[in-house]
């Protein structure tokens, strides 16, 4: 699938009650993000580079270096006007006396004939004698579309000020309503699942919300420009020969971080049994537990240089557990457990017989199908201490996979031990009545406070850009539960076999049973939202859903 550029324009005001940002809302019929709320944007066309002689500001090469690109970054800043003006209908663009043009300018005239690509901008600027002003435009931020939708985008993300004599209104095909809104408010709203928004949208809100009024915005912007986007292939091993990984794939950050000079020494797979030193006193062991809900297997992390601590010892497996004492020499401190379903705890027996070690973590929940004999020292409360001969680590209360689940943060290498809160390649199991979607939610949102610079998941690889990463796991569970809400509106009422084969019809029929538990999930957030309620086993919209 091709990757195709494309740039997008956050249009800012100030207000009395501080900024508001421009969202419009995609038609319900677009193939890519239909009915969410984004800002201004597009493909960069190739009729762009034609306005470059319409346009002032910094030349190609300084805007281009700025990006991180060859050449063509104007192009990009082209592309965010023209679609502004279709969609929005507001042109930020200058007359010949370089006064911002008003509502009433005939170049209003033409929006039509942009939109349906009849007439291109530095056609537009040609006839009317316009000049697009870029300096007046910052650089805010990159992304490119993960694997997996419809179409994938590499987006650069400006801002401008709006200009204050021209409105905002949609064009009625591609967009169907907008809004002028707060930043905080616009995440609230998507919080609570009232507003559907990606990622990149997200992400630039929380940029946008710390500033009181645009001149500090445009500032921050100009003098901040985003990091370069990881974009060039990474050398590694695999099966015993040389590969490149690409940008994305899994074992691309892990593979950056522990060979930042390219010489193509670490390895692009996890072989159960085989240590890696992931950090300065460090070490994973994966236990030798492949399947389908475990990966390639738990990984245990051994932490510490003379004394250690291990986190998620795994299942009991004798072999796994004599390699622990191996690399550790059996001198173990502390356990500490992220949860107690059955690849994680039950392997603390053994390791506390043989060397007397203290256990930290939260026993099962009575009657669940877990290790219900794990039976911990100390209960560790959300915010507390450990103490490691590697660092300090720090104990976040993280329920939804599991309701004692736990996540660690070893606070001098910003790493998260993320347990099965966070894994790598495919999207945690919320079952209920122990595994909660509103919990994991709350639980994901708290994880964005903390400084956390890579996650190491109990399943897979390394992982970076952490907050790119809990941002995705937000967005596509609430993705999914409007997905749910939109079933119940036209079943209700509706029993869940059927909800779930309307909201899921996207995956295969196969495995509808294990979609039926994430959807009772879902269901079941939605009810403690008021948004839902279950009558003798058929489920009901409230009003106002």
């Amino acid at each position: 699938m091709n990757i195709r550029p494309a740039a997008t324009l956050a249009l800012v005001r100030d207000t009395a009650e501080g900024i508001e940002i421009l969202l419009l809302q995609r038609t319900w019929d677009a193939v890519f993000l239909p009915g969410y709320f984004v800002f201004p944007g597009g493909a960069v066309d190739q009729e762009e580079a034609r306005g470059r002689q319409h346009a002032a500001g910094l030349r190609d090469t300084e805007i281009s270096h700025t990006m991180s690109l060859g050449e063509g970054g104007v192009d990009y800043m082209l592309a965010a006007v023209r679609e502004c003006f279709e969609e929005a209908g507001i042109l930020v663009a200058v007359d010949a006396d370089k006064r911002s043009i008003s509502i009433d300018h005939p170049a209003h005239n033409e929006r039509t004939s942009v939109f349906k690509g009849e007439v291109s901008l530095a056609d537009l600027c040609e006839r009317h004698q316009l000049t697009i002003p870029l300096d007046r435009l910052a650089y805010l931020a990159h992304w490119i579309t993960p694997p997996g939708p419809p179409r994938r985008f590499d987006t650069r993300f400006f801002v401008t000020q709006a200009p204050e004599n021209q409105f905002a209104h949609h064009d009625g095909e591609e967009t169907i309503d907008h809004i002028w809104i707060s930043p905080a408010q616009a995440l609230e709203e998507h919080r609570s699942g009232e507003r559907l928004m990606t990622l990149p949208t997200v992400k630039t809100l929380r940029v946008l919300r710390d500033f009181d009024n645009v001149e500090t915005l445009m500032r921050y912007a100009w003098a901040n420009p985003p990091e370069p986007y990881p974009s060039q292939p990474w050398p590694a091993i695999q099966r015993g020969k040389p590969v490149l990984l690409e940008p994305g794939s899994p074992a691309y950050d892990e593979a950056a971080k522990l060979d930042p000079e390219a010489e193509g020494t670490t390895k692009a797979e996890i072989i159960p049994g085989e240590p890696v030193e992931v950090a300065a006193g460090v070490i994973r062991l994966t236990a030798p537990n492949p399947g389908v809900m475990t990966g390639p297997g738990t990984n245990t992390y051994i932490l510490g240089h003379e004394r250690f601590t291990v986190l998620d010892p795994g299942p009991d497996h004798s072999g796994h557990i004599e390699q622990i004492l191996e690399i550790t020499q059996g001198k173990i401190d502390s356990v500490v457990v992220t949860h107690t379903h059955l690849d994680h705890s039950p392997g603390t027996r053994s390791l506390k017989e043989k060397t007397g070690c203290r256990l930290y973590g939260w026993p099962a929940p009575a009657g669940a199908s877990q290790d219900q004999m794990f039976v911990p020292d100390e209960q560790p409360e959300h915010g507390s201490f450990i103490k490691t001969d590697a660092g300090t680590l720090k104990t976040l209360y993280t329920p939804g996979h599991a309701s004692n689940h736990l996540c660690f943060l070893l606070i001098e290498q910003e790493m998260l031990f993320s347990g099965d809160h966070i894994m790598q390649g495919s999207t945690v199991v919320i079952n209920p009545p122990d595994g909660d979607m509103k919990a994991y939610l709350e639980s994901l949102y708290s994880l964005l406070a903390e400084p956390i610079h890579f996650i190491a998941p109990a399943h897979g690889f390394l992982m970076g850009q952490p907050a790119t990463i809990i941002d995705y796991l937000i967005t596509h569970r609430l993705a999914r539960e409007h997905k749910v809400a939109q079933a119940l509106d036209k079943l209700a009422p509706v029993d869940l076999k059927d909800l779930t084969r309307k909201a899921y019809g996207d995956v295969p029929t196969a495995i509808h049973g294990v979609a039926a538990r994430s959807a009772l999930a879902h269901l079941l957030k939605l009810e403690a939202d008021g948004r839902a309620v279950q009558k003798n086993s058929l489920w009901h919209a409230t009003p106002d859903t």
